[in-house]
């Protein structure tokens, strides 16, 4: 009996732990494997390109978990520089382009897995496509970027301004911080870090402020300025213009979902491919979606999300190669937790905010506490904030933010978990956490708001 072909769209992380998953499940008389990516790496860390810019990664090739010629050795023909431009889905074929050659050519598949990631936001406005300006999406952006800052020189004075303030944002004026520029943050939000509520926001700014960052918020920009020789000068807003040597984007992302789209396979509200829970593509038996490229169920929300992680892509592809492979495997969903920092400030939210609450109908009631993230007296005790969001009356457990120093970020998970579980804040109380001086007060901070917290809802009348 012939091979099945499994082909794959996408060489990093969903498409790769795929492929690498069901090779692991099935031998190359079984099922044939071909990936195809247009970059100039495969199965690498994007999450680390902020930490590699900023000095904090050594090299680039320690990104990369796995070369493309230890795929090859695996069996899996993995192209590399070779782009799908088009899915014939009744046809069960991809029409490849090799951007070397410029060849092109069709390859039949039985199964499909499409991993095409995320593509940062990039508004159309003038200057947006000037020498100089950037986003970080890949590890080819990562050099373009690194590249770009070695032909400034030896200038003595070099600003950045990074357009955007979420968590891609923070991280690339970290970077550039210590990279020796002067750094301006564009946001035209209201507070840094759009992912928390405002309040939380605004310790995050005043953080930024305190570590030699510039933020100005309410700064939709309108215009990227350029010299004579077509390089990015500055940045217009419609409230002034800044000065620049080079822009970071750090305005988000959006799944990169044209190819299927116009193949006619179902996305989301957030342009997202829709899967069911074994990340199978809606109504479509032998094809598969995993990664920045498909919307999620939101476990507290009950609404599907985008959200582009590199935790979540991976678990994708090894469910998907599960399928693919003959085993079983599912993807139930997630909490939406994600963990950032800029210095030595650390950033955490899982759950809902405020206004994603009111959004799909909650009630709700909020509760803030200031604590450390070790016992008060034992040395390098830090201060350390804790927002909690629960829901009126029944007092389930909604959302958490922390934003402080010390071992502040892994804190969420804590909370990620009693979400996963809709565990109430009173259940949470009784929480039998680690303890000692050194990691943690008596009271854990997570613990001290969910005691507020529930104090929170009885007043309510909960």
């Amino acid at each position: 009996m012939a091979a099945e072909r499994l082909v794959v769209i996408g060489g990093d992380a969903a498409g790769m732990s795929a492929a690498s998953q069901a090779r692991r499940l099935k031998g190359p008389d079984a099922l044939e494997i071909v990936a195809f990516e247009r970059g100039h790496f495969a199965s690498y860390s994007a999450c680390g390109i902020p930490y590699w810019v900023g000095g904090d990664v050594g090299e680039r090739d320690d990104l990369i978990a796995r070369t493309p010629e230890e795929h090859r050795a695996r069996d899996i023909d993995l192209r590399m520089r070779t782009e799908v431009t088009e899915l014939d889905v009744a046809g069960r074929r991809v029409k490849a382009l090799d951007l070397e050659s410029g060849r092109t050519y069709w390859t039949g598949f039985d199964k499909l897995v499409i991993a095409t990631g995320a593509r940062p936001v990039r508004p159309a406005l003038p200057g947006m496509d000037a020498a100089g300006v950037h986003g970080v999406q890949t590890l080819d952006d990562g050099q373009a970027l690194l590249d770009s800052l070695d032909a400034l020189g030896g200038k003595e004075t070099r600003r950045a301004v990074v357009v955007g303030a979420g968590y891609i944002g923070v991280e690339m004026a970290e970077a550039m911080l210590k990279r020796g520029f002067e750094v301006t943050v564009l946001n035209r939000g209201e507070q840094p870090m759009a992912t928390l509520d405002p309040d939380m926001g605004r310790l995050v700014h005043e953080a930024m402020d305190g570590l030699g960052i510039t933020t100005v918020n309410g700064a939709a920009v309108t215009e990227i300025l350029t010299g004579p020789g077509g390089r990015v000068t500055g940045v217009a807003t419609e409230a002034g213009t800044y000065p620049a040597d080079v822009v970071v984007l750090g305005i988000g992302v959006e799944p990169e979902t044209e190819l299927a789209r116009e193949a006619g396979l179902p996305v989301g509200p957030h342009r997202g491919l829709l899967t069911d829970l074994s990340m199978r593509v809606a109504g479509h038996e032998n094809i598969w979606a995993g990664g920045d490229c498909v919307e999620v169920l939101d476990l507290v929300a009950g609404r599907t999300r985008h959200i582009a992680l590199g935790t979540h892509a991976n678990k994708h592809g090894q469910v998907i190669g599960s399928n693919v492979g003959g085993g079983y495997g599912t993807f139930p969903g997630v909490v939406g937790t994600a963990v950032s920092k800029v210095c030595d400030l650390e950033i955490a939210r899982t759950g809902l905010r405020e206004k994603d609450a009111r959004a799909v109908g909650l009630r709700y009631v909020t509760a803030t506490i200031e604590s450390t993230g070790r016992a008060g007296y034992y040395p390098g005790a830090k201060p350390m904030t804790v927002k909690m969001i629960a829901e009126l009356r029944t007092g389930r457990l909604l959302g958490v933010q922390i934003v402080g120093r010390d071992g502040a970020a892994k804190r969420v998970d804590v909370a990620a978990v009693a979400l996963t579980a809709g565990m109430t804040v009173e259940r949470m109380t009784a929480l039998d956490l680690g303890y000692a001086p050194p990691f943690s007060p008596v009271w854990d901070p997570v613990l001290v708001a969910a005691r507020k917290t529930v104090a929170a809802v009885r007043g309510a009348g909960g």
